[in-house]
């Protein structure tokens, strides 16, 4: 059988749950030193994972940005840097965005009826994989699992997060708590309305807390009980 990849969520967010503001530009709510430990995090992961709203909002290059790490990487026989993933229901991604002329792979998962003009647009700047008539988490994870991927990081938005956490597919959520509100009702937020299996009946386990500068750090694991 397939060994699905272990599915590390990760996010920050206010004290009130908001992941970004409604500005043009993009909201930094971690410090340095919190930016340096995601960093960590994307070279220990074979891939990394960002929703396509997410991708067009904020263009990022999504990279391993130390050197050092790149180099670790590569002396275990791994390339410097992961594979980078988007998922996409309509196909409406450029390709001048930053995410595909930066760091190694690129692979794009989307419905069937979305790969030719994506395939056509796009060319040899990714690989691009139908899920069939929709957008199949476990499909994908299964696919993921036959391309060697045992560790994946998820880098948002809250569809994307949101979609994980009802499907029970999350194994550990790393959540960095900046230390203001927003308050904007119109604001993205980390999770959308959804049937949650992590409830008040079915609390997950924190497996760390500590502070980095001014950020709270948390560590969930939701398919662990506390017994």
């Amino acid at each position: 059988m397939t060994t699905r990849p272990y599915v590390l969520l990760s996010v920050a967010t206010s004290v009130d749950g908001y992941i970004d503001d409604t500005g043009p530009d993009r909201l930094r709510l971690s410090n340095e030193a919190d930016f340096d430990r995601v960093d960590e995090v994307r070279a220990e992961s074979d891939a990394i994972l960002i929703g396509a709203t997410t991708l067009r909002r904020d263009d990022p290059r999504l990279l391993v940005k130390s050197a050092r790490r790149r180099d670790e990487r590569e002396a275990r026989g791994r390339p410097p840097y992961p594979l980078k993933i988007t998922i996409t229901r309509s196909g409406d991604l450029d390709r001048d965005l930053k995410f595909w002329h930066h760091g190694g792979d690129k692979l794009i998962y989307c419905p069937d009826a979305a790969v030719p003009g994506l395939r056509e647009r796009l060319r040899d700047l990714a690989d691009v994989v139908g899920l069939g008539t929709s957008l199949d988490l476990e499909v994908m994870l299964d696919d993921l699992g036959r391309r060697g991927v045992e560790r994946l990081m998820v880098e948002g938005g809250g569809t994307i997060h949101t979609q994980f956490l009802t499907a029970g597919l999350a194994d550990e959520i790393h959540l960095a708590i900046a230390p203001f509100f927003l308050g904007d009702p119109d604001a993205p937020r980390f999770v959308n309305p959804g049937d949650f299996p992590s409830g008040p009946g079915n609390r997950m386990t924190l497996a760390e807390a500590r502070p980095i500068g001014d950020i709270a750090f948390l560590r969930y694991l939701p398919k662990e009980k506390v017994i």
